[in-house]
């Protein structure tokens, strides 16, 4: 027993003795006990006594439910993270909805303008302010496991190189940044975005280690996999690796922290201070990406990720940051917009109408259903819908249309990414027709004519 509940142990054992009778008799108390290493730890004690000839016996037993408390723990801050999620899904939905419009008006706007007028750069911030916005919501849904993952061909060292003016701010004015990439890296193929989470939750690792100052190091080069270097690890998926290393000269990790960092809800820091779900979510993101990540750490002596992407040998896609004053496709077929948000329904209907097309809208799939009664299926060419509308949403909209449209084709759009559309792992169905919100004029009208067209 701990040194401060000793007395009243022994004048308990005592009591028992002498008397044979005891307070906890016949209950299940908790109480702390002490390891032989001096750390304490709950106990659960049942205690029972009988009589014989030769007086009072008793029975003590004692449990150690140091794991029951941390399953307890995990299942009560697990229940607590999936409210988080929940709310997490129902603010993107609405708040992208808002951002929607502010990003289409703002390119629309701007198409109307030399790059040279003030409005012009006026136009832009607002567009900037709504995109990084935008990029706040991706994390919220990364966080809730509702982002829609999008794996592309990138350059690793691009991807950094985009993301210092986020990071320096994060890491504080007394570290210095590092940056140690080596030039010609080969390509791997992963979500920027996830990448970009991965380098924003270790720099907030980072700076909560090194209170006082440090330098966060950020590295990149190639690597052949052998034997020697990867250590020997199990389940390698590439034969050539692009390695990034992030590192700090903080305050480093004890071999039991480190045994335990990858664990959800594991966390060092103060409760209002950390979810645990930071380094978890790291390791996740890497294995889905076919990668591997490990720590090197010791106490006082700083800590460094080493992070293993597979490269790949097909070449870099075209990434669809369309210059807002290109030419956007167009087409006269008709379309059937349906859309519960008025502002995003008639932003959607304008652009494509400026692009020549045909532009029916509905509110809801009820309405949408009413709508194409009048109209055969080759009359409807495509079904531009929302996934959670009232009523009736995108998927059971897009289900009956189809049975008496056969020949219409359908694009889904949501400010998240639906479990039900998606799939449970929330990575986007290749069968499915997808745009994200917000989406920008160029992105509408492209999705709706590679749809057209396939």
């Amino acid at each position: 027993m701990p040194e401060e509940f000793r007395d009243s142990h022994r004048r308990g054992l005592k009591r028992i003795g002498s008397t044979g009778e005891s307070n906890l008799i016949g209950k299940t108390v908790e109480l702390q006990g002490l390891r032989k290493d001096g750390s304490q730890f709950p106990l659960e004690l049942s205690l029972a006594t009988w009589q014989t000839e030769k007086g009072t016996f008793f029975t003590g037993i004692i449990r150690d439910i140091t794991g029951t408390k941390l399953l307890n723990a995990q299942l009560l801050q697990a229940q607590k993270m999936e409210s988080v999620g929940r709310l997490a899904g129902g603010v993107a939905h609405d708040f992208n909805n808002m951002l929607t419009p502010i990003i289409g008006y703002a390119q629309l706007g701007k198409r109307k303008l030399d790059t040279g007028d003030s409005l012009f750069d006026d136009l832009n911030e607002i567009q900037e302010s709504a995109e990084r916005a935008s990029k706040l919501i991706g994390q919220l849904l990364s966080f809730s496991r509702r982002q829609n993952v999008e794996p592309r061909v990138v350059d690793l060292n691009l991807l950094i190189a985009q993301s210092i003016s986020m990071l320096r701010p994060m890491i504080g004015e007394d570290v210095s940044l590092s940056l140690q990439l080596q030039s010609d890296r080969k390509l791997i193929k992963v979500d920027p975005n996830q990448i970009e989470q991965i380098l924003v939750n270790l720099a907030v690792n980072a700076r909560d280690a090194m209170p006082e100052g440090g330098t966060f190091t950020v590295g990149t080069h190639d690597l052949v996999a052998d034997q020697e270097s990867t250590d020997g690890w199990s389940g390698k998926t590439a034969e050539e690796y692009v390695v990034l290393e992030i590192g700090d000269n903080g305050i480093g990790m004890t071999d039991e922290v480190k045994a335990h960092i990858f664990e959800p809800f594991f966390t060092t820091k103060d409760v209002d201070k950390g979810t645990g779900l930071g380094l978890a979510t790291c390791y996740g993101i890497v294995k889905q990406a076919g990668g591997e990540i490990f720590v090197e750490t010791e106490l006082g002596q700083g800590t460094t990720f080493k992070i293993y992407l597979p490269t790949t040998n097909e070449g870099v896609a075209p990434v669809d940051h369309h210059q807002e004053h290109e030419i956007l496709p167009g087409g006269t077929e008709r379309v059937l917009l349906v859309e519960d948000d008025e502002k995003v329904r008639t932003l959607a209907s304008k652009i494509l109408q400026g692009q020549g097309y045909s532009v029916l809208e509905a509110a809801n799939g009820v309405e949408a259903l009413a709508v194409a009664e009048d109209f055969t299926s080759d009359e409807i060419h495509l079904l531009l819908t929302d996934v959670i509308m009232p009523k009736m949403g995108g998927l059971e909209l897009a289900d009956r249309l189809t049975a008496s449209h056969p020949r219409t084709k359908v694009l889904y759009w949501s400010g998240y990414a639906n479990r039900a559309l998606m799939g449970d792992d929330s990575v986007s169905n290749e069968g499915i027709a997808f745009l994200s919100k917000p989406f920008s004029p160029p992105a509408l009208t492209l999705k709706v004519r590679e749809v057209l067209d396939s």
